[in-house]
């Protein structure tokens, strides 16, 4: 797959192809709206709105800014529709963030969707760049700054991207210098950037990188002072460069006042002139920032996967977060409101599946597909102790994530692991969990509750199948679950109801125990012929999935007639066999008056054989293709092979909704499409 949108091939926006993430390079395309005409502009569309309580101004606290410099972007991120790439950097550390930056060298870097749309899932601000730099820069400035007029209307047309792409604004970094005179021309830039942005986007943010001064000059302060603040006081903070000296800091706190928090002080992880040395040590620096309790600007996590630090990159990500979470604390606590779902999706993996059944052997990435991260904690692997981690080649039983517990585990002995910390209060409505278990007759797995009540009574809750008699003493109350085989082999369904009006459920743990009975029949594992027999101690538990609702939710998936659903740009060519290579742009929409809300939508195609039509009593086997997922209301399909047998094409649009049910195929909205000429 390629990693350039430079390739060899002219790239024109207008004409269909998969759809991707690119960043506007030229002023002139900035100003002619261009990118709006673009045939990719519909599927860069964000489609996740900030998770409640997080569209309002940020937290009067210091918060954490990381800014994602990855090899100059765009890169298995720039299919929006998901690449190829099972081992794709991404970020799952959402608990510890509060703002995200996509940044590239390019003028108007705007942010592909998959980062805002799983930023936001976790309640994570996400900025696009607007950069001048070299001679180029300078060119970019005088033509931006000529005017007060001109440096409005481009601040105008920035503000729009962001309301029509569904990010929360920019980080300006003017790295460039500039004469005295247009000075005044450019704080009209980013005054004007500031208002228009937050008069459009509610609780957005324009942050200045401390670079120009006042005076013109390209001179890095590496912190606030007088040199840079007349900028600070028209925007929501500033980022400063990396080379600070221990008390910065506290001076920058001095200087910003009652505004300290919007002080982000730059680390460069890759070390580069950086108080502390970055990398594993890019906690030296945070602690130093937490002290004088100013705000942290970490530039290039990506350094991790980059420089493949050992052992792998899923552990060495988890080591390098585990420093920040040590250092700095946690930011952010998840569970806010009702449904909540996750199936620990990180966004790329080795297959794909829908309830329980796997759907798709492909390699994949779309961090659009991110679950609701889990709060694991890290160790250094020790002999033997079950460490929970989310397991790529492992059993998926939706998307391509899961919790796996691997390890040693005596018979009498039980494991509580963390998986979600957060803050949800409970109503007099009954709550029901559903969770999924895969796992070896030897192990169990439950999931303990923690509750506290407003007078800070605190109770632990332990939903479980059964065979735990005797470990019941370590909790508050036991809440045996009832089990069902899912439609998928090995897959078992615990569901439980708990009623606890008026506490706030502050974390989900998992509890990992050895049952004291044999289990049911319906606990049999297919696991074949060369399937041994676990030693005593051994230990292995999947989770798939976790589903928290009030007793009354139910999904409600319009009748598929409520659907207008279309195909365009469609593309004939042949192939090899007499077969055809289609490709179509197919659209969906509700009819007048209605109005729902999806997360996302599973992409099938079923080929139908000319024989369908015919009366010989044959029976068609209906299979259905998963072609992937779509995050908007339209998907690209790309050179399908239809063999010379076929005669209709029928793509259908599987609804999914916010608890994590899948709209039955039978019942979804679908485009049929006929093989004419033949």
């Amino acid at each position: 797959m390629s990693h350039s949108i430079n390739s060899e091939f002219k790239f024109d926006p207008k004409e269909p192809s998969m759809p991707i993430s690119y960043p506007i390079k030229t002023l002139k395309e900035l100003e002619s709206r261009s990118y709006f005409e673009s045939f990719h502009y519909p599927f860069n569309k964000a489609s996740v709105p900030i998770e409640s309580g997080y569209s309002e101004p940020l937290p009067n606290c210091r918060r954490i800014l990381v800014c994602h410099d990855m090899a100059g972007g765009y890169l298995d991120d720039k299919w929006v529709q998901g690449g190829t790439n099972a081992e794709a950097y991404a970020i799952w550390h959402w608990h510890l963030i509060d703002v995200f930056v996509y940044f590239s060298h390019n003028l108007v870097t705007l942010p592909p969707p998959s980062w805002t749309n799983t930023a936001h899932r976790h309640g994570v601000k996400v900025l696009g760049t607007f950069i001048t730099e070299g001679d180029e820069g300078t060119t970019v400035c005088n033509e931006l700054l000529s005017t007060k007029e001109s440096a409005q209307m481009y601040a105008k047309h920035l503000a729009e991207l962001a309301v029509n792409l569904g990010f929360d604004g920019w980080l300006l970094n003017m790295e460039v210098s500039l004469k005295p005179e247009q000075i005044s021309n450019l704080k009209e830039f980013v005054n004007h950037l500031s208002l228009t942005t937050h008069s459009s986007v509610p609780g957005s943010l324009v942050i200045w990188y401390d670079s120009v001064t006042i005076n013109g000059d390209l001179w890095w302060q590496n912190e606030l002072n007088e040199h840079n603040k007349p900028f600070f006081d028209i925007c929501d903070g500033i980022f400063t460069n990396y080379s600070w000296q221990e008390d910065y800091p506290r001076r920058s706190a001095a200087v910003a006042g009652d505004r300290k928090f919007d002080v982000y002080m730059g680390i460069d992880v890759f070390g580069r002139n950086t108080y502390g040395g970055g990398m594993w040590n890019t906690n030296v620096a945070l602690d130093v920032i937490r002290k004088d309790d100013v705000s942290a600007a970490i530039f290039a996590p990506g350094w991790v996967y980059e420089t493949k630090q050992a052992p792998d990159f899923e552990t060495a990500q988890n080591r390098w977060w585990s420093l920040v979470e040590k250092s700095w604390g946690i930011v952010r606590k998840y569970l806010g409101t009702l449904p909540f779902y996750t199936n620990f999706d990180q966004g790329r993996g080795y297959h794909i599946s829908v309830d329980g059944d796997q759907v798709s052997d492909a390699t994949w990435c779309n961090i659009s597909s991110q679950g609701v991260q889990p709060l694991l904690e890290f160790a250094d692997s020790t002999a033997n102790s079950i460490q929970p981690l989310v397991d790529l080649k492992e059993a998926s039983y939706s998307g391509g994530g899961n919790i796996t517990f691997k390890g040693s585990l005596e018979k009498d002995n039980y494991l509580k692991r963390r998986i979600f910390q957060g803050e949800f209060t409970l109503s007099e409505l009954p709550i029901h969990f559903f969770y999924s278990v895969k796992s070896d007759s030897n192990s169990s797995l439950g999931l303990v509750l923690e509750f506290t009540s407003t007078i800070n009574k605190a109770m632990s809750i332990l939903l479980t199948s059964h065979g735990m008699d005797h470990l019941s003493s370590g909790f508050s109350k036991v809440v045996p679950t009832s089990e069902h085989k899912g439609n998928a082999p090995g897959w078992v369904i615990h569901e439980g109801t708990i009623e606890m009006n008026g506490y706030i459920l502050t974390g989900i743990h998992a509890l990992c125990y050895r049952p004291n009975a044999p289990f049911k029949e319906l606990k049999s594992r297919p696991f074949g012929p060369d399937y041994t027999v676990p030693s005593s101690t051994d230990y292995s538990a999947v989770l798939g999935h976790i589903t928290v609702k009030t007793s009354n939710y139910k999904p409600d998936f319009p009748v598929s007639t409520s659907w207008l659903v279309d195909g365009e740009y469609i593309n004939w060519k042949s192939g090899p066999q007499d077969s055809r290579i289609l490709s179509v742009k197919i659209s969906w929409e509700l009819k007048e008056g209605k109005n729902f809300a999806f997360p996302h939508y599973n992409v099938y195609v079923e080929k139908i054989p000319k024989l369908a039509g015919g009366n010989s009593g044959t029976t068609i086997e209906h299979v259905q293709e998963y072609l992937g997922v779509a995050h908007v209301n339209c998907f690209y399909v790309s050179e399908l092979k239809v063999p010379a047998s076929i005669s209709n094409l029928k793509f259908i649009i599987q609804v999914c909704s916010f608890d994590g049910t899948n709209q039955n195929l039978e019942d979804c909205p679908y485009y049929q499409l006929e093989i004419k000429g033949l």
